[in-house]
């Protein structure tokens, strides 16, 4: 249990939703950069159901009421999609659970916003990929994501951080902290700024895709990492898109592009030896094969063909937030120690170069699955 929270604290927050029975049992979450999480287990009577709680970070997100609409519109089309093919959308997709007033969240004495969800059961999520055959099952998943909401409007979806993976943008926000140097780290960075700015001209690749119609506007996810997918404990599946936080209009790049920089890596994105990060091509491999065949057959040629530079900019993209918020002095990513986030960007950095260095086998590897 955090410092910042009590089980006095949780207690007081559940009892504002519609839970199944008393709360027994809590348990904190240590995973995620951004959001807090608590498990919480009811008991009513002699049966047991679990939550998932969370504080959303409204440094992060300014308006949760704006994350939580699009999060049930989300769901609840998905929902709607399983439930007319026949299938069971208990453990396929988030459900959010209301307060006893009917709304999406609670805001507590302190001004913070929380929210539950049913917790899925008989599944876990993980840091590390640990096989081909779990990357491209994830891979399908997170690509079947996106076509289950093919069909959904996309105007309806409130852009809950603006330019989020615009990557031109967080290049100009880098070059700003560079220079407002507010925690005075900048002159010990200026490899990590030089290795940056050499790769200016990448910054611009999703936008040109985009207005020149070689890459489709879709509803992405947008965090496509490991672990917000969940797996099923018996077929090692991926069941349940989790974190929905970031789903906004964008480009298939985005989300290819940030399973690959995370799971297809060799290290942890913290790992501080940089001889240890590298791009493993057997995972790139499984995950390419299963996020085009979740697609099932809606990418184009251009699309296909662009996967691979969407794991190098996806890559680049979270080095130079790691470094903006280290030069920034650390006000965004969830920090343990005082370099964390250069040791991040280190690490993305590495990986990108590796990433380059393995282009062209990466482009054969797409070249494959062209239909």
């Amino acid at each position: 249990m955090s410092k910042r929270m009590t089980n006095k604290n949780i207690l007081e927050i559940a009892s504002h939703f519609n839970l199944s029975g008393e709360v027994q049992a809590v348990k904190e979450c240590h995973s995620g950069h951004i959001n807090s999480t608590y498990f919480l287990t009811c008991k009513n009577g002699n049966s047991t159901k679990r939550y998932t709680m969370q504080m959303i970070n409204t440094n992060v997100f300014k308006k949760p009421d704006e994350v939580m609409e699009n999060i049930v519109n989300v769901t609840g089309y998905i929902r709607e999609g399983l439930v007319a093919e026949g299938i069971d959308p208990t453990r396929r997709t988030l459900n959010v659970i209301y307060t006893t007033d009917n709304k999406w969240g609670y805001v507590d004495s302190e001004s913070k916003y929380w929210r539950f969800y049913d917790y899925i059961e008989d599944s876990d999520n993980y840091n590390q990929v640990e096989s081909t055959e779990m990357f491209e099952k994830v891979g399908y998943a997170f690509g079947h994501f996106q076509m289950q909401l093919k069909g959904f409007d996309a105007s309806k979806l409130h852009e809950t951080i603006p330019n989020f993976h615009n990557t031109e943008w967080r290049f100009n926000n880098l070059m700003d902290s560079m220079v407002a140097n507010r925690a005075g780290r900048a002159q010990s960075v200026l490899s990590e700024l030089r290795f940056a700015i050499d790769r200016k001209e990448i910054t611009s690749f999703i936008n040109k895709g985009i207005a020149d119609g070689s890459l489709t506007l879709r509803v992405t996810h947008n965090d496509t990492k490991l672990n917000n997918i969940m797996i099923d404990h018996d077929t090692g599946e991926g069941i349940c898109v989790i974190d929905l936080d970031t789903v906004m209009p964008g480009s298939v790049l985005a989300d290819f592009g940030d399973s690959i920089r995370f799971g297809a890596s060799s290290a942890a994105e913290d790992e501080t030896d940089l001889d240890k990060v590298y791009c493993r091509l057997d995972m790139f491999e499984a995950y390419a094969k299963g996020f085009i065949e979740g697609l099932e057959g809606s990418l184009s040629e251009s699309e296909i063909r662009a996967l691979p530079m969407g794991a190098i900019i996806l890559t680049y993209e979270t080095g130079i937030r790691f470094l903006s918020d280290y030069l920034d002095g650390d006000t965004y990513f969830r920090i343990e120690y005082p370099e964390h986030n250069l040791d991040r960007a280190r690490n993305q950095f590495k990986l990108v170069a590796d990433m380059e260095s393995k282009l062209a086998q990466m482009n054969a590897i797409v070249e494959k699955y062209i239909k």
